[in-house]
């Protein structure tokens, strides 16, 4: 017995390491950023392989999925509007970008300058907008819902949500 324990010892040592690495292998790499996009156009997302380039979670639906394009090709996801104006506020290109949202009434990218915005919805992070290419009654514009989300006046918070859902 004395022989066989350091055998068995390398053996299953042996059997660890070659488990990891096969695990390894068969880990999806998620994609947070592509590179190449000069045409500044939206790139198809798949669901469950792309990543929300600000808080880190999976991209499971596209109701609120949302892209930013720098004139350098390279783009962002995110899986809520409010996550793309929080981390594009302090980027140096922030003016120079184009951004595409998932249109919640035309189920197609639109440009999020030019979308409308309602702010009750229930959103993956839970800020509440969701993106509209047609206007109707209590949407507000991109320079609102930007200025909403700076402020921290989304629903995250209570007593703004209190407001927004008794109406």
């Amino acid at each position: 017995m004395k022989k066989i324990a350091p055998i068995l010892i390398v053996l299953v040592f042996v059997i660890v390491i070659v488990s990891i690495f096969l695990s390894l292998g068969k880990t999806q790499h998620m994609v947070v950023i592509k590179e190449g996009n000069l045409k500044q156009l939206p790139l198809k997302i798949e669901l469950h392989k792309y990543q929300d380039s600000y808080c880190g979670m999976i991209i499971d639906e596209l109701s609120y999925a949302s892209q930013v394009v720098a004139k350098d090709g390279k783009t962002w996801f995110f899986h809520d509007h409010g996550d793309f104006v929080l981390w594009l506020e302090n980027k140096p290109f922030k003016d120079e970008v184009k951004i595409w949202v998932m249109s919640r009434d035309t189920n197609k990218w639109i440009d999020a300058k030019e979308a409308y915005y309602s702010r009750n919805e229930i959103t993956p992070m839970g800020f509440g907008f969701g993106a509209y290419e047609q206007k109707k009654e209590h949407l507000v514009t991109y320079g609102e819902m930007k200025l909403f989300t700076l402020r921290g006046e989304t629903m995250l918070d209570p007593k703004i949500r209190k407001i927004l859902t008794d109406k």
